[in-house]
């Protein structure tokens, strides 16, 4: 998957958000616009098709966009490609947030089906097909072409939105690794049967595709080993991600900012014991989240005191 803007060209910013575009966006262009042809009496039809394909597209990944934003999370990039559009999308850690992040691109391409389909039924009833007979194709093959992206997102193949929809929700009872892995491993079955689907239907693009999301499966897969053993090393009391609620790792996990030795960041009070730079931010090994050390402080702890005191005290 391309990341950020390595051979991309930056169209426009939007709500704070940049649109890239991939260099070779250009390539299956042309190569799709070809093979829609006789759908139309000109090419141009085929090309508004093509673009009202990535239209969608896009306004799915703004949809994932939004709702991070929504529940605390960091947006600001989306890239459009040939295999359609990423939003690098960085929600809060949590089951609850990432399912409400993941969830709302597929629910833009649900909130399309009505309008699309009345503008069909429109078109249809006013005769369209007969009077112009490449505005209704058009409006019908982009019908078609929202329902199937829907579709195709909800398949619950890790990354797609359905394989992430349904990591979120396994989540909540399995945790933030074993619910990777476990969506993973569902994943690698669909997978499967789209390559059957590949071979039979002698398509080159979902092969091609099948290779892309078994490559992000894979990977997935294997990080989620890492949380599992991960999850089982000694953690220190009485602090807390403010992003994924995790307690930090006991140890030195933290690289020193200024002179790269490790030490136990929580030990010190943020203090390197080597050369004594003072670290106001700290980065979560668990999700990678960097946060002001004094958020970490597990606010519980210190209610829990205060109530003891108060009924003490009476």
């Amino acid at each position: 998957m391309p990341t950020g803007q390595k051979g991309s060209i930056h169209l426009f910013r939007l709500a704070g958000v940049d649109l890239y575009l991939h260099w070779s966006w250009f390539l299956v262009a042309f190569y799709e616009i070809q093979g829609r042809g006789g759908r139309y009496s000109s090419i141009l039809w085929s090309v508004l098709e093509y673009l009202a394909l990535f239209l969608i597209v896009l306004m799915h990944e703004f949809g994932h966009a939004m709702a991070c934003r929504s529940v605390g999370g960091t947006a600001n990039q989306i890239l459009l490609w040939p295999f359609g559009g990423v939003a690098y999308v960085r929600p809060p850690q949590r089951p609850g947030a990432m399912l409400w992040s993941i969830a709302a691109g597929p629910l833009v391409n649900v909130a399309l089906l009505p309008v699309l389909y009345a503008l069909l039924m429109f078109a249809r009833a006013s005769g369209w097909p007969d009077t112009m007979p490449d505005v209704f194709a058009l409006i019908y093959w982009v019908s078609w072409i929202n329902a199937g992206l829907l579709v195709f997102n909800l398949l619950p193949i890790y990354p797609l939105d359905g394989g992430q929809i349904l990591r979120s929700l396994l989540w909540f009872a399995m945790g933030r690794g074993r619910s990777l892995m476990v969506a993973t491993v569902v994943g690698f079955f669909g997978i499967a049967a789209l390559v059957a689907y590949a071979a039979y239907s002698q398509s080159i693009w979902t092969a091609a595709i099948c290779v892309f999301l078994g490559i992000n499966c894979w990977s997935s897969w294997k990080r989620s080993r890492l949380m599992l053993q991960m999850a089982k090393l000694p953690r220190r009391e009485g602090f807390r991600c403010p992003s994924c609620r995790t307690a930090p790792l006991l140890g030195a996990y933290w690289s020193c900012d200024q002179c790269q030795q490790g030490f136990d960041i929580f030990a010190t009070e943020g203090i390197c014991p080597y050369c004594r730079h003072e670290h106001a931010d700290t980065i979560c090994i668990d999700c990678q989240e960097t946060s002001p050390r004094s958020e970490w402080v597990e606010r519980t702890y210190a209610g829990a005191a205060v109530v003891s005191a108060s009924f003490e005290a009476k």
